[in-house]
């Protein structure tokens, strides 16, 4: 039985190496990373999917905003190898856009192929006068208003806007010579 639940912070470590597994070193690269570096995923919208106890996917949302229009950015879904085409990756997606909707959201964006997130309603349509930080396919810019109108008015490039992750980072101590 695969359980969908909120992210926990012993989740972490799991959720990274099922990341580097799913989407490898490219993951770093991407248009959508400009805008979740540094910061916190949305308020109970960062989902981890376990079967026996193990972390075998997950999806994050995001808190965007473009010419003052809120918004979240999805990203990135990954569900275990071994699982794709077993549905997880659609009950994460089901699960994800239900909360988002219950949590009083008006629209989700991504980067992301067409023909799989369109079966959740997103479409390019509603990203044709939006842009993102760095090149990005515009057929595979999508979104999905969870309230009618809730994208009218929002043009340019998409920002950041969500909460400043705190954790600190620790480098590598400075060696001295004695």
């Amino acid at each position: 039985m695969i359980t969908i639940r909120e992210e926990i912070p012993s989740d972490v470590a799991a959720r990274e190496a099922l990341l580097d597994l799913c989407l490898g070193e490219r993951r770093a690269a991407k248009s959508s990373e400009r805008l979740r570096e540094g910061r916190l995923p949305a308020q109970g919208l960062a989902l981890t999917a376990e079967r026996d106890g193990v972390v075998v996917a997950t999806v994050r949302l995001w808190h965007v905003e473009a010419s003052g229009v809120p918004a979240l950015l999805l990203g990135p879904l990954a569900v275990a190898p071994e699982l794709q085409g077993e549905g997880v990756g659609k009950a994460m997606m089901r699960e994800v856009i239900w909360r988002a909707a219950c949590r009083g959201h008006g629209a989700i964006l991504l980067v992301g192929d067409a023909p799989y997130y369109e079966r959740f309603g997103f479409s390019g349509a509603l990203t044709r006068d939006l842009a993102m930080p760095g090149p990005v396919e515009r057929e595979r810019f999508l979104a999905l208003e969870l309230r009618d109108g809730a994208l009218a008015g929002a043009s340019g490039m998409l920002a950041a806007t969500g909460r400043l992750d705190a954790t600190p980072v620790f480098a590598e101590p400075i060696r001295r010579a004695a």
